[in-house]
């Protein structure tokens, strides 16, 4: 039972998605011309515009032709290579496009230019994913940066490095400080409820999932992991239930989808 993370605590990607789709629902194109063909045009007409690069980036993610989204931003880097913001957006890209490498240099280069906890809090996450002990040492900085106020996700990281590393009882205590900083961290109630899950406590994991979703009662993945858990317990009326409100709030979850159908329910 494993959840994977490129921006957990880094909204950067569900951000840019989300920009994406405005974008495309928003744009208005010149008679005669494609939306690529109306945003590169006004891209090229204002190659320094911040705004008018991130606009035709985000229609190509939204497309998902990834490569193209990627040779937009290199461009733009060529120009000025000392701007933050697109060693940023290459990185996010990068994120989208599963190319670990690249995001990592993505954000090296921007942290270089100028050391933003954002760009902090990505790369501890990436580095903990990759079980890079660098997120051990990114994580300390941010705790130690006042003016960072970046301590959730700094705990988050150390839970996530030691969880990726497969030392799950040296995980659960970091979650539990995210949760004790912000009852409302969703992904520390996730991430803990996995590492018990993983240790085989499945009652732990379940009664982790259960504040969750009654805290925040439309969490989808909480009502999931939850039925995985119930599952393991041998409770399999309690699994259906939680498989089908995951599906009530996300109707195209398909692992719950796929979980129903295991268990005979269509």
């Amino acid at each position: 039972m494993k959840l994977f993370y490129w921006a957990i605590v880094i909204l950067s990607l569900g951000a840019c998605k989300q920009n994406s789709q405005q974008t495309a629902a928003t744009i208005k194109t010149t008679p005669g011309k494609t939306e690529e063909e109306t945003l590169k045009a006004a891209y090229a007409q204002y190659p320094d515009s911040a705004s008018t690069l991130q606009n035709l980036v985000e229609y190509y993610t939204y497309n998902e032709n990834y490569d193209a989204a990627l040779a937009t931003i290199n461009k733009a880097i060529s120009r000025d290579s000392l701007n933050d913001t697109y060693w940023d957006m290459q990185s996010i890209v990068a994120g989208l496009k599963g190319d670990t490498a690249l995001m990592i240099n993505g954000l090296q280069h921007a942290i270089d230019i100028i050391p933003l906890p954002k760009y902090i809090i990505s790369l501890g996450a990436v580095f903990a994913q990759t079980k890079n002990p660098m997120a051990l040492r990114l994580a300390d900085a941010l705790l130690v940066a006042n003016k960072a106020n970046a301590a959730v996700e700094a705990n988050f990281i150390k839970g996530l490095y030691y969880s990726f590393t497969n030392q799950k009882d040296l995980a659960i205590p970091f979650y539990d400080k995210c949760i004790q900083l912000q009852y409302t961290f969703m992904d520390a109630y996730i991430e803990k409820a996995l590492a018990l899950y993983d240790l085989q406590q499945y009652q732990k994991a379940a009664d982790v999932l259960i504040k969750a979703v009654t805290i925040q009662n439309n969490f989808d993945k909480g009502y999931y992991y939850l039925g995985r858990c119930f599952e393991k317990l041998n409770k399999k009326s309690d699994a259906i239930e939680a498989y089908q409100t995951a599906l009530f709030y996300d109707p195209n979850y398909i692992e719950a989808q796929d979980a129903l159908g295991k268990l005979g329910v269509k």
